[in-house]
């Protein structure tokens, strides 16, 4: 009898040992990207300014970090911090037409920001780790300048880089990388 159950609880566990997909195999989709920055939820990153390079921009030598602070099964909630303010948030949705990247900009006192709430829908096909936000319509009304922009989030096929892009008129503008095998404690 013990040798029967002992022969069973072998075959079962080949069995679900066959049904599991090694992580490096898995389709990637929008559920999966999404889910991707949903288990970093309670921790922060800290990132570097990549572009430009030579220090001219507004960031540069700054302590830049993301947040990945709260998380639903449709709205991932990123409180991304340049120095010592904090008035950016990225608010990462998942809707019908696909995921949706918005800027939420306040002041200290937690009021909006005159200029918020931009951002776009990703085109990016399902199995993307890269997903592009061209300006919606609200963007272009609210900031007619950036109309043409377009904001990258994108996670490293190895899940070691969390990158945030903005290019405008298709060129490269700004783009800040966090290390997502390093939290902050």
């Amino acid at each position: 009898m013990k040798k029967t159950i002992l022969s069973l609880m072998l075959m079962l566990l080949l069995l679900l040992a066959g049904c599991t997909t090694p992580p490096s195999t898995q389709s990637h989709s929008p559920q999966s990207f999404y889910n991707s920055l949903a288990v970093l939820c309670g921790k922060s990153f800290r990132g570097t300014v990549v572009h430009p390079a030579d220090g001219t921009d507004p960031f540069a030598g700054k302590a830049l970090v993301m947040h990945v602070q709260t998380c639903s099964d449709t709205t991932l909630r990123v409180p991304f911090t340049v120095g010592e303010d904090k008035s950016r948030t990225w608010l990462i949705r998942k809707t019908p037409e696909g995921l949706q990247l918005k800027h939420d900009h306040r002041h200290e006192d937690g009021t909006p920001d005159e200029i918020t709430m931009y951002g776009g829908i990703s085109t990016a096909p399902a199995e993307s780790l890269t997903h592009s936000f061209p300006a919606d319509a609200h963007t272009a009304q609210l900031l007619p300048a950036a109309a043409t922009n377009e904001w990258t989030l994108a996670i490293s096929p190895d899940g070691s880089t969390f990158s945030y892009i903005l290019k405008r008129d298709n060129q490269l503008r700004f783009q800040a990388d966090f290390d997502l095998t390093k939290p902050l404690e």
